[in-house]
């Protein structure tokens, strides 16, 4: 049966206190006087980090975009056969939108596209070029962060499924139990249709270093932006030039975590409170989980989807996997 209603949409795994308040301030401030500090990646994509992660994904360094645009632009016929006609697809962190053009171009009769994006002014943007390629395709955006519960709009009569897109390898973000619930979630509201899924394989560590560390300073720089977000918005006096990019492969925990190291003592002034910072001390800003295929798919198993074809680049660097959701 379609259904009339929005589509609650469950959240990944968070603590009551930090589901209370979905604000960049509250979060913040819980992540810097928690020890060790860390912070949500989420909070990366503004509208200048957005551009900065834009600018990453053209690096010689970073292969996952372009080796995952070569894997969709290959098999798109073979993907769009799994998803079938009249299909509605819902797409999750969906940044600048230039993945799902492959299946777009591919796919039989689509439906509906529902970007869900975190960074308002991106993703408008993003969506109204989409509407101008695509004048047929009804183009419906969604600001929302998909890590906490957010409504999907009714699914539109005519279609005969919903389908999910997350490229990028974004599930890697969270950690295990995170990645189950937002996998548990998303089988939940996909029913009868399923979810292509874009994942980082595990690799020579030296492939993973350069990537995230780039010859240009890139992602150096997206990663400071985390700071200076914190200025613009919140009037925090963070110094970026007091703290320095730091990304590295835990091989024992299959990602690479980035961080910002202090290069001084230093106290930063933040929403009223005084936070001293130790020389050497680090902020925890992301984590980038690799999966071996058997490992993703035994993790798709357990949120409730099936097994379907899974499509590798020749050298095994990234993986596009096809998970049937049950009726």
């Amino acid at each position: 049966m379609t259904p009339r209603a929005p589509l609650r949409f469950p959240a990944a795994s968070r603590s009551d206190e930090a589901q209370v308040d979905d604000g960049f301030g509250r979060e913040l401030l819980q992540g810097l006087t928690a020890r060790p500090r860390s912070l949500s990646p989420k909070f990366f994509y503004d509208a200048a980090g957005s551009q900065l992660f834009d600018a990453i994904c053209e690096l010689p360094e970073y292969y996952p975009t372009r080796t995952e645009l070569a894997i969709l632009a290959t098999h798109a016929g073979e993907i769009a056969q799994r998803i079938g006609p009249d299909a509605e697809i819902v797409e999750f962190g969906a940044g600048s939108l230039r993945k799902v053009r492959l299946l777009l171009d591919a796919l039989e009769t689509p439906r509906r596209f529902v970007p869900i994006d975190i960074s308002g002014e991106h993703l408008e943007g993003a969506a109204k070029r989409l509407r101008a390629e695509y004048p047929q395709l009804p183009v419906h955006p969604v600001v929302a962060d998909y890590t906490r519960p957010f409504d999907l709009p009714p699914q539109l009569p005519g279609s005969r499924r919903r389908v999910g897109f997350f490229p990028g390898s974004t599930l890697g973000n969270f950690n295990p139990q995170e990645a189950l619930a937002f996998l548990q979630g998303a089988a939940h509201v996909l029913r009868g249709g399923g979810l292509l899924i874009g994942v980082d394989l595990v690799k020579d560590p030296a492939v993973l270093h350069a990537a995230y560390n780039d010859a240009q300073g890139v992602t150096a720089r997206f990663n400071l932006n985390l700071l200076q977000r914190a200025n613009r918005e919140l009037g925090a006096d963070f110094d970026a030039g007091g703290f320095f990019h730091a990304a590295f492969y835990n091989a024992p925990l299959q990602r690479v975590e980035m961080h910002l190291v202090s290069r001084r003592a230093q106290t930063v002034r933040l929403l009223g409170q005084q936070l001293p910072f130790a020389e050497g001390e680090t902020i925890h800003t992301e984590n980038s989980h690799k999966f071996t295929v058997e490992g993703l798919r035994a993790l798709a198993l357990r949120a409730g989807f099936g097994i379907g074809p899974v499509w590798i680049d020749p050298e095994r660097l990234f993986s596009v996997h096809w998970l049937p959701a049950a009726q």
